[in-house]
């Protein structure tokens, strides 16, 4: 992996090859009126290092796309979820001093939810969508949330764009309407998005209920040892009871029958007795492999090579008891990757950086400040800090202890650790500035390596779902996203290129 030179400084203000000129409707600004320099790319300490809290346009925008519902979530609104366990199977103890991963055989109770990620509390379980994958470890030590998907990589690799990319997949601002158009028009000007497009579309995109899909962490996260040595792990959760996918024909048919089909199964399965499971392993990457691989390894956008680095067995995931209360318990389950226990840590990947705020800023607007003492989310460790009042403080409020520190009258202390969560970090080097990550063709090669895996039919039906709603959409866009297909690779170009003219596109 080539490091740009530290002496090096981007121009903040240079437009991506997939950027479009400003209109005559005037300079993009912040809610304070303040130009926006640029809304592509979030400002990083260094090439590879870690996203800025300073950058003032990243958080307000995140923050005011975190408080447009209410109350469902933004994403991940319809969801199921169960009780369970993890049990270590493997010692990895020489990799963390996290105490809950410390001995083989120790078992740790878990809530995990399952979801659809863009879709409304109405929508059909069986629609075409990435799924929730998440995870609520209750360690002696706090929770640890693995918040994932069923897939191990994402549409995007910078926060900043993440309100734009989900208002595609939502409601047209006039029509309020579902809109082909923005959902390819966002696509076909972010060609990074190429990879999870092409698992979307395929068969791969419409998974069998729940409990016949693989969890992913997706982001790279860091396993940390007691003296801050440290390497980075990529977490896969691989279901036992085998990957099965429904069918476009089979899924249209079970959201007009049976639209709530994933949430009946987990819960089904469940109450008979048929537990479901997954076999935890991650891929283990050292500082110095991370700066050295062909590509950046924290690029949400693509998998790192099981070959180059293959999968080490952890533990095992089994979820047998379901809520007692669907709102009290799944509803209200809150999952913050921001909530980690010393022994694990966060990377440099950007999309980690903004969702380590952003899905706490988003609770907190949700369930409100206090959303932590709900029990579902309480951990078993107990809670011992300084912060009261607030919406719903149902835990005491702290009694008449102090409400500030340091004091002299006792209360918590810090414990003044800081190797075992925030390790140091090599990555981080370069001056600060919005490092624009430029389409190169490693962004198309996994496309092509994907698609080579398919069959021919598996091949058609891909071409003919991609071209059901591209083919909606005004030419110029279906025209810009077909160079992308032809650029992964030219027998799935010239596929979807004559599907589109099947469905009656004048392309």
């Amino acid at each position: 992996m080539i490091l740009p030179p530290d002496n090096v400084r981007q121009d903040p203000n240079a437009m991506t090859s997939t950027q479009v000129p400003a209109d005559d409707k005037g300079l993009m600004t912040t809610g304070a009126g303040n130009p926006v320099t640029n809304n592509q790319t979030s400002q990083t300490a260094g090439y590879y290092g870690p996203v800025l809290l300073q950058d003032f346009h990243l958080i307000d925008k995140t923050a005011r796309f975190d408080r447009e519902r209410i109350p469902e979530r933004v994403v991940h609104a319809k969801g199921a979820g169960a009780h369970g366990y993890f049990e270590v199977t493997k010692d990895i103890s020489h990799l963390t001093c996290a105490k809950f991963l410390s001995q083989v055989g120790k078992r740790t109770p878990v809530f995990t939810r399952f979801s659809v990620v863009a879709g409304e509390r109405g929508t059909p379980d069986t629609t075409r969508d990435v799924r929730g994958f998440s995870v609520k470890f209750y360690t002696e030590e706090g929770n640890w949330d693995m918040v994932g998907n069923n897939t191990p990589i994402f549409f995007i690799r910078d926060p900043v764009k993440f309100p734009d990319f989900i208002h595609t997949q939502k409601r047209h601002p006039q029509t309020h309407l579902p809109d082909p158009t923005m959902v390819w028009d966002f696509w076909s000007l972010v060609p990074e998005s190429l990879h999870q497009v092409t698992i979307l579309m395929s068969d791969r995109g419409i998974p069998d209920g729940y409990r016949h899909m693989h969890g992913y962490s997706s982001h790279a996260l860091k396993l940390v040892k007691a003296d801050g040595a440290y390497v980075y792990v990529k977490w896969h959760f691989r279901t036992e009871q085998g990957i099965k996918n429904v069918l476009p024909e089979d899924a249209a048919r079970l959201a007009g029958t049976d639209p709530n089909y994933a949430t009946r199964d987990l819960f089904s399965a469940i109450e008979k007795g048929d537990h479901p499971a997954w076999r935890a392993y991650v891929q283990i990457i050292t500082p110095e492999q991370a700066l050295k691989y062909r590509f950046n390894p924290f690029d949400v956008t693509k998998v790192v090579s099981q070959k180059d680095f293959p999968l080490h067995e952890v533990g095992r995931l089994v979820l047998n008891r379901n809520p007692e209360n669907y709102f009290a318990e799944v509803e209200q389950a809150a999952f913050c990757p921001s909530h980690m226990v010393p022994g694990i840590a966060p990377s440099p990947d950007r999309m980690l950086q903004g969702r380590l705020f952003s899905y706490a800023d988003t609770h907190r607007h949700r369930l409100g400040p206090n959303y932590h003492q709900i029990p579902i989310n309480r951990p078993i460790s107990g809670v011992n800090n300084q912060q009261r009042d607030g919406a719903m403080a149902i835990n005491g409020n702290g009694g008449s202890a102090p409400n500030y520190e340091p004091n002299s009258f006792g209360g918590p202390s810090q414990t003044n650790v800081v190797a075992h969560t925030h390790a140091k970090n090599v990555i981080a080097r370069g001056e600060v500035a919005r490092h624009t990550y430029e389409v190169t063709d490693d962004d198309f090669a996994q496309v092509r390596d994907l698609y080579n895996l398919f069959s021919n039919e598996q091949k058609d039906r891909l071409a003919s779902v991609i071209a059901f709603t591209l083919s909606q959409t005004p030419v110029f866009i279906q025209t810009r996203q077909l160079k992308h297909f032809y650029r992964a690779d030219k027998d799935y170009g010239r596929r979807v290129e004559a599907a589109l003219k099947a469905a009656g596109s004048k392309i």
